[in-house]
């Protein structure tokens, strides 16, 4: 029988992996659960901590725990996220990142948190969290469909037993995948995933991370929802055996930005465009561009002849500066009708003006969110781990265009880049983008309908602590 004690304040452990793709939405998700009066402590690195946004530091039971990376040698002095290194040094951050397992390890059992709530990469957590009658769950930040072509089971994960094992098997779904769908991997992305089961630097491979947290989970928490794609929810569910529990699509709030100075040089700027013509450029924090890279997609700006306002992120710390290397005479010749913004940008004001007619992509799950939960149409040009396979869902769906590349290598040209942001833009193919994109976003800006999850989501958290209380009190 119930008693009032079963709604007592629970006590829940966040603790993202070490980049701000996952540190962010970990953060949305601890905010989500304290506005329902829940106590949370969210743990990463000092200074990742201290580069959090200020704006989502708005509730006072959110708790920050400060941990201290141990350093590691292959890395550069203040490394502490995936934004401070090169992407062949990810291995070494992750080396560090399992050096944390004494500290937490600490907090668990001197804290006893009713929860700790995961990402992919400490494999050794969940053993820890189970010795210590803590439940578990792994949160997936990154869409369904990612994980569903990772493996068949966690055992497989584990053990290296995939029947994939070259490029050529990664060409098309795997043949677990029920139903139909023209989802898959790119040439040039597929080696990524071949070497995603290879042991690397940190001495186990990202699938064995994978395959732990999985296999030592209570259930899996995942930023999806069944009103879009369903199927890959009933999929994950019957390849891991384990309860998968939609959080829903997590549309952040949109900030008043009023007094922020930033935002009203920008507003100004946006203010004086014509209406829909916009193209909103941003690639994450998380994306390395090549100076080649970089140059074609600046030149393909230029091309396409329709005003932009290019969000370009310098890794801290990386000591490389090719994001700033624009092409000689860019700057000039586009002054009249383009920004290139180095700083903080207000993602969220700009995608929500009106001037904005298209937003050019990384395909991170994240913006897909923030761009169609303003009914933006999309310009694709994904680069890293699952925005390949998230750029191939949209244009199943119809909501914008991939840029084209080489098949083999990846690469991609001015021309490309400026046929697909005008296809989308200005062409008249773009209004079917555009009302598709708008129908979308019924579904990924409802505000109620993520308050129904979040609700869900919380009766998952406080049943599961009741059964555990009757099984410790048993």
């Amino acid at each position: 029988m119930a008693t009032s004690d079963d709604h007592k304040q629970l006590h829940i452990a966040m603790f993202p992996w070490l980049a701000f793709g996952h540190i962010i939405p970990f953060l949305q998700l601890s905010k989500l659960i304290a506005q329902k009066g829940h106590k949370v402590s969210f743990l990463s690195t000092t200074r990742n901590i201290q580069r959090l946004p200020p704006s989502h530091l708005i509730s006072p039971l959110i708790n920050l725990v400060k941990l201290t990376l141990p350093p590691v040698q292959q890395l550069p002095h203040n490394a502490e996220a995936t934004m401070d290194v090169q992407t062949d040094d990810i291995p070494h951050l992750k080396t560090a990142f399992d050096g944390l397992q004494p500290q937490v390890t600490r907090f668990l059992e001197e804290e006893s948190p009713d929860w700790i709530i995961y990402d992919f990469a400490p494999y050794w957590l969940p053993s820890v969290a189970a010795d210590l009658g803590i439940s578990r769950a792994f949160f997936l930040m990154v869409n369904a469909w990612f994980v569903a072509f990772m493996g068949s089971s966690p055992d497989d994960l584990i053990n290296g037993s995939d029947y994939r094992t070259t490029v050529e098997d990664f060409l098309k779904p795997p043949r677990w995948v029920p139903f139909p769908t023209e989802i898959c991997h790119r040439r040039h992305e597929a080696s990524w995933m071949v070497g995603n089961v290879s042991v690397n630097a940190s001495g186990v491979s990202d699938a064995y991370r994978s395959g732990m947290v999985l296999k030592g989970s209570d259930c899996v928490f995942i930023r999806h929802c069944y009103e879009f794609e369903p199927q890959w929810l009933t999929l994950l569910k019957e390849l891991h055996g384990l309860p998968v529990v939609p959080v829903g699509l997590m549309p952040p709030e949109t900030p008043n930005n009023d007094e922020d100075e930033a935002w009203t040089t920008v507003k100004k700027w946006l203010d004086g465009q014509q209406k829909g013509h916009v193209v909103y450029v941003a690639l994450g924090s998380e994306v390395t561009v090549s100076k080649t890279e970089l140059g074609e997609l600046a030149l393909g700006l230029e091309l396409s002849g329709l005003p932009f306002f290019w969000a370009v992120r310098k890794p801290a710390e990386s000591g490389n500066s090719m994001e700033l290397e624009l092409p000689d005479g860019f700057l000039e010749r586009t002054r009249n009708r383009g920004v290139v913004w180095t700083s903080w940008v207000p993602q969220l004001g700009i995608l929500g003006h009106e001037s904005v007619g298209g937003f050019l992509t990384h395909c991170g799950w994240g913006s897909i969110v923030e761009g169609l939960m303003f009914g933006h149409p999309l310009i694709m040009l994904p680069f890293l781990v699952d925005q390949g396979l998230n750029a191939r869902a949209m244009v199943e769906k119809q909501v914008g265009v991939e840029v084209a590349r080489n098949e083999e290598d990846g690469s991609f040209t001015k021309e490309s880049v400026a046929r697909s942001v005008r296809a989308v833009v200005v062409d008249d193919e773009g209004k079917r983008f555009k009302a598709n994109a708008m129908e979308l976003g019924r579904i990924f800006g409802d505000m109620k309908l993520q308050k129904k999850y979040t609700d869900d989501l919380i009766d998952v958290l406080e049943k599961k602590r009741r059964v555990t209380a009757v099984d410790n009190e048993g």
